[in-house]
């Protein structure tokens, strides 16, 4: 039986692959402070053998760590080089394999050619967080040099759950398509995108555990399926049954009102992406999606109408939006 540790391990993407993994026979344990409050039901793991330390305290995660060896550790919450120093400092000589959580916003932005492969150049020059996923890559690149330490990169694309809207501004957006109001897409909503539903990415990063072809590669998982920004806004709005009105805006433009909407358009969701997913098909043969966008915004609408407390619009986005649309020419909307 592997024995697999989660750094992290409730999130987004983390969740999904701790059920699969305990479904699939594996020991599992997660590594994190215990203090979050209460998990969403959606991404409650029983099973999981909890461990409890701060990984950003290097004595603590030691002491809590003393005389554990797992055959896989998955790091899901290092974001700079200085987290990873820390892992190695726990870990070296102590695992067979070392899986970081990079992004596919590392990836060249925007790609010269398309569709992007794990030889795409990384760089991002509009995005801090993810130039610091490149210098993390970076760093284990190093640590595998001088000192073969295991490491596998592991690069997701837009991974969602029952719990996430997937555009900017989240379920700002739906309430104003329900109250009829005008809803704001960047560009002219025909750039290219890649949803990756998370149960779907779980089997790529469960097969790519223990496997020896994974050591000292990155390894993007995404689906194959790519949608425009005008079908995802649409879709999406029209599950909540709602018909949108969509009001086309230059991502440059929507930067200039908000500095985190803009970074994050402009760092990667204002360029279309799509990926060729051969290399994670080539090592986990069982890897493949099988839950469109069409079906997983679905589990989205029914998950937000059972829990109507996470139905809210954020006044403060609400206000951008409505800035945005007053300022713009009439000949936009």
């Amino acid at each position: 039986m592997k024995k697999v540790l989660f750094i992290g391990g409730t999130g987004i993407i983390s969740s999904a692959c701790s059920r699969l993994a305990l479904a699939r026979g594996i020991d599992l344990y997660h590594l994190n402070r215990g203090k979050t409050g209460v998990t969403l039901p959606v991404r409650a793991c029983p099973g999981v053998k909890e461990i409890h330390a701060d990984i950003r305290n290097l004595e603590e995660a030691r002491a809590a760590l003393k005389g554990i060896e797992f055959d896989s550790v998955v790091d899901w919450i290092s974001y700079v080089p200085e987290h990873l120093a820390i892992s190695l400092e726990l870990f070296r000589g102590r695992v067979g394999q070392f899986v970081f959580i990079g992004s596919a916003s590392a990836y060249e932005t925007p790609p010269a050619s398309l569709p992007v492969t794990e030889e795409t150049p990384l760089d991002n020059p509009f995005w801090e967080y993810s130039r610091n996923k490149i210098a993390c890559e970076k760093f284990l690149e190093v640590a595998w040099t001088k000192e073969r330490f295991p490491y596998t990169v592991v690069r997701p694309s837009h991974t969602y759950d029952e719990t996430c809207i997937v555009m900017e501004g989240g379920y700002t957006n739906v309430a104003r398509a329900l109250a009829g109001k005008p809803v704001v897409v960047h560009g002219d909503g025909s750039s290219l995108w890649t949803l990756t539903h998370h149960d779907d990415f779980a089997v790529g990063l469960v097969g790519l555990l223990g496997n020896r072809g994974a050591l000292a590669k990155a390894i993007h998982i995404t689906s194959d399926e790519w949608l425009s920004w005008n079908q995802i806004f649409t879709l999406t709005c029209r599950a909540f049954g709602a018909e949108p009105k969509l009001v086309h805006v230059p991502s440059e433009v929507i930067a200039k009102y908000d500095e985190g909407i803009g970074a994050s358009l402009l760092g990667d969701k204002a360029h279309s992406m799509i990926f060729d997913n051969s290399l994670v098909k080539s090592l986990v043969p069982d890897f493949g999606c099988k839950i469109p966008y069409a079906e997983g915004v679905k589990q989205i609408a029914a998950w937000h109408k059972a829990n109507p407390q996470a139905c809210k619009a954020d006044p403060r986005i609400d206000a951008v939006f409505e800035k945005i649309l007053a300022d713009i020419p009439p000949a936009w909307r």
